[in-house]
């Protein structure tokens, strides 16, 4: 079942990218998934969202060691190529990559994976906060192709400012 974010975030899709339900393209832990138009050897690149309260202290890379280790669990080959803290003090973010090998739809692949993590502060309680979790995925031989994409969409991610309901 599709999750839902703790707070209201908005962004911007790439040219060409399209929304599609979580639930239906395998993707059910995400609250939002974008498609890439062009599919590479049978593998189509999405960039995922998700996200989560977060009140204790646990820091970004030790959030992002969770990820390396559910993928791990479910059976995949993982190396971590790459991680560094982003941001600011106020709205501290960290990137990684990593080398994935694993079974998608029965079919080895080599997929490489993206990851940000934003976190929200509360200015008035820094203990409360939100982080957001934005992935792209695709094969390693697209990744570079939909890297700037990627960067492009990951700079107009911000929380959703309006009030209207």
């Amino acid at each position: 079942m599709a999750t839902t974010l703790p707070v209201s975030i908005e962004f911007e899709l790439p040219e060409g990218w399209s929304a599609a339900p979580p639930d239906e393209v395998g993707a059910p832990g995400a609250a939002f998934i974008a498609l890439h138009p062009q599919p590479d050897a049978g593998f189509t690149a999405n960039i995922t969202i998700d996200g989560e309260y977060r009140p204790d202290l646990a820091a970004l890379p030790e959030m992002a060691d969770g990820s390396l280790e559910r993928l791990r669990e479910a059976g995949a080959s993982v190396v971590l190529t790459d991680r560094r803290e982003m941001g600011s003090a106020e709205a501290p973010g960290l990137l990684q990559k990593l080398a994935v090998s694993t079974a998608v739809g029965g079919t080895p692949r080599d997929i490489v994976q993206t990851q940000v993590y934003l976190s929200l502060l509360d200015t008035a309680d820094p203990h409360n906060r939100v982080v957001i979790r934005l992935v792209l995925t695709s094969t390693a031989a697209q990744h570079c192709r939909v890297l700037d994409d990627f960067e492009g969409f990951v700079r107009t991610v911000r929380p959703r400012t309006d009030t209207a309901s």
